[in-house]
């Protein structure tokens, strides 16, 4: 822009300078005349000049209009009410209080039940076995006597050793069924204050559910009767044995 205001002061110049010329003398004035003609050569500096539209070129900052683009940054103002949905989920921290994992040592009272009751000993390798044996022994009875059970089936251990332990099986019922074996009787579910446990898995890992309770009981200084009852809560005759669900009751003094 500045290139071609320079130029046409110069131009205008020479050709004052001519008209001078022309008042000293005529003669003069038509040889110099040629000569002023001559300054058609500025016209060709006035090329140049041509170059201003190009200068129309610079228009081109009118792209900087773009520049609205930023009112984009409204709608980032927009979004920010989006947060108050995590605030709405707030209220889903109660479920955070949902128990997700089993009770350990839960204080509880059991309720004695009536129940058909038999007697057993076994082996530790083979206890699994005799006790679903004692199981099997009792429905098929029950089953016979068209009596339903209205209870778990529970395993009481009365003694134990290194050897093996004595238990009794019992299965818990409205009524007492007729004509019992002499190997069955009638009684009563333990009852009173006990805590619970929950062993969830096979049946010879109830090592390290037991070894559990036992450090959990010197922990707590807690004086237990000498005896454990496991609550089958899925039915150990139809239930993978990896899938059982046993809760263990620790009767207390």
């Amino acid at each position: 822009m500045n290139r071609p205001r320079l130029i046409r002061p110069v131009w205008l110049g020479l050709t004052s300078a001519a008209a001078l010329m022309l008042g000293v003398t005529g003669a003069l004035a038509q040889t110099e005349t040629k000569p002023a003609d001559t300054p058609a050569t500025p016209p060709a500096a006035a090329t140049p000049a041509p170059a201003t539209p190009s200068a129309p070129a610079t228009p081109a900052a009118p792209a900087t209009p773009a520049t609205p683009a930023a009112p984009a940054t409204p709608p980032a103002a927009t979004e920010t009410p989006a947060t108050p949905p995590p605030a709405a989920q707030a209220p889903a921290t109660p479920p955070a209080k949902v128990q997700t994992a089993d009770p350990f040592g839960e204080e509880i009272t059991l309720e004695p039940k009536s129940a058909v009751i038999l007697k057993g000993k076994a082996s530790w390798d083979a206890a699994f076995e005799a006790l679903m044996e004692a199981f099997k022994t009792l429905t098929a009875t029950l089953d016979k006597a068209g009596v339903k059970p209205n209870g778990n089936p529970m395993i009481v251990y009365t003694s134990t050793d290194d050897n093996g332990f004595t238990f009794q099986a019992e299965m818990p019922v409205p009524e007492a069924p007729k004509n019992l074996p002499k190997t069955m009787s009638m009684g009563t579910t333990p009852d009173g204050k006990a805590l619970k446990f929950v062993h969830r898995g096979s049946y010879d890992n109830m090592d390290n559910t037991y070894e559990a309770i036992t450090n959990h009981l010197d922990d707590k200084k807690i004086e237990a009767k000498d005896t454990f009852v496991e609550e089958y809560l899925t039915d150990p005759l139809t239930t993978a044995e990896d899938k059982l669900v046993i809760n263990v009751y620790v009767p207390m003094k």
